[in-house]
This record gives structure tokens, sequence and C-alpha cells, in this order.
């Protein structure tokens, strides 16, 4: 009996050899297999030739199982306005990027770049290029501005505001040009060459409204609308157009 167990450990040993011995071959294999193909989807505001360079500029990211465990374990590379990203391997030699793009809401102009922020107030990118639909943010007071750290404004409830404005204007599928902010929160839109007098954020969406209406009638003009004294009870009142 003693005998046969002993055979017994010794065959249940050379399977667990055997095993490991396959399972390190399959591993070696997969490290020498090369990603050769990559898909990019969901980007927009970088190219997929930049995401593919930033997430595999050698070979080493391109085996199949380094880029495996890095994208399961490691910390994900920061790649400008994208918020964060899946893997998708289609096959042993092509994966698929899936991007999650952040909410690029306005920029401000500092020390001859574009600093371009988000929907939370964080600088997501500093740049000489500027962005298409993208408003510059003016009359904000800041100190100094730290990539991927928030602006250092005196009043962070603004950047709610800049939202709910840019997302209005997202609404209605209007393009700003500059949202300038005065004394006491006072909100100016430049938009081409007229300039847009909105007053506080209160019932914004009705005054957007207004102004989606308004813009085909004033096209080709210059001068100063005033929806500052917009009245959510009163749809029929007039407003203001003051030409240059």
């Amino acid at each position: 009996m003693a005998g046969k167990k002993g055979k017994g450990k010794k065959r249940i040993k050379r399977v667990l050899l055997l095993l490991a011995a396959v399972l390190a071959l399959l591993a070696a294999a997969g490290f020498l297999i090369r990603i050769r193909e990559v898909t990019v989807t969901g980007n927009n505001r970088c190219t997929s030739e930049e995401i593919t360079e930033i997430l595999f500029p050698t070979a080493k990211e391109r085996s199949l199982i380094y880029c495996y465990l890095n994208d399961r374990f490691g910390e994900h590379k920061k790649i400008p306005y994208v918020e964060d990203y899946d893997l998708e391997f289609q096959s042993p030699t092509s994966v698929e990027v899936i991007v999650y793009e952040k909410s690029i809401v306005g920029y401000l102009r500092y020390m001859s770049s574009y600093m371009y922020f988000d929907k939370d107030g964080v600088v997501v990118d500093s740049t000489n290029e500027k962005l298409e639909g993208v408003p510059e943010v003016t009359g904000l007071e800041f100190g100094h501005i730290a990539l991927y750290a928030p602006l250092p404004v005196k009043d962070s409830q603004v950047f709610d505001e800049v939202l709910s404005l840019t997302q209005a204007l997202y609404d209605y599928e209007i393009e700003a040009d500059e949202i300038r902010f005065g004394s006491r929160n006072q909100i100016t839109l430049k938009i081409g060459e007229i300039d847009v007098e909105l007053g506080t954020i209160d019932d914004i969406g009705g005054k957007i409204s207004v102004l989606h209406d308004t813009l085909p009638v004033l096209e080709g003009q210059a001068g100063t609308l005033y929806l500052d004294s917009y009245d959510e009870a009163n749809t029929s009142m007039m407003y203001t157009f003051k030409k240059k």
C-alpha cells in the first residue's frame, strides 16, 4: 500500500510539473506575441495615432501578456482630454481602445498658452492649439495654474455656472467665442460680432432659448443684445439690440 501511495504522489508531482511547464511556455509565448492592430473609438479631441503612440510606444507595451496584465493591474496612462479608457482584446494580435473623454467646458489664456479645463474646474491640458467649439472664459481671478489640478479661483461656484451655461448653449447648438464674467457674476457672451448681456445665471435656459430664436434675425449685424431683463413669466417681452 505504501508503494502505491508513493507512486501516486510521484504521478501527481509529474503532472503538476508538466502543467507548470506548459503554463510557462504559454506565458513565454504570450510575451512574444505582439499586438499589431490598434483601433481607437470614442475619441474626438485626440487623434487615434496620438493615443496609440501614448499607450504603445515600444515593443514591450505591445506584448500581449504585458499589455493584458498592465491594463488589469497597472495604472492607466494619462491622455489629454481623456477621463479613462478600456482595452478590448479582439484577438491575440489586435486590440480596441475605448476612450471616455472629459467634458471640456472652456479655456483660459495663461502665459501664452491655452489652459483647458473640465466641468470640475480641473486643468486637463496646456497647449498652443485652439480647439474649435470651446469658449474662452475671461474675468476670473486666479493664481498659479498647474496641469491636472483645479483652477485656483476665489469662487468655485463659478464652474457650476460655466457648466450650466455651456450645457444650455450645447442644447441649442450655439457656439460662443467667449464667456466673460463681470462684477457680481454678470455674464456676457461674445458670438462673432455680437455681445449678449445675460445678467446672472438665473433662468439661463430661457435666456439661451430666446438667444437661439433671435440670432438668425441678427445674422450679419454687429452690436449688443440685452437679455439680462429676461422674465420667464412674460414670454412676449421684446429685447433690446443696439447696433455698433
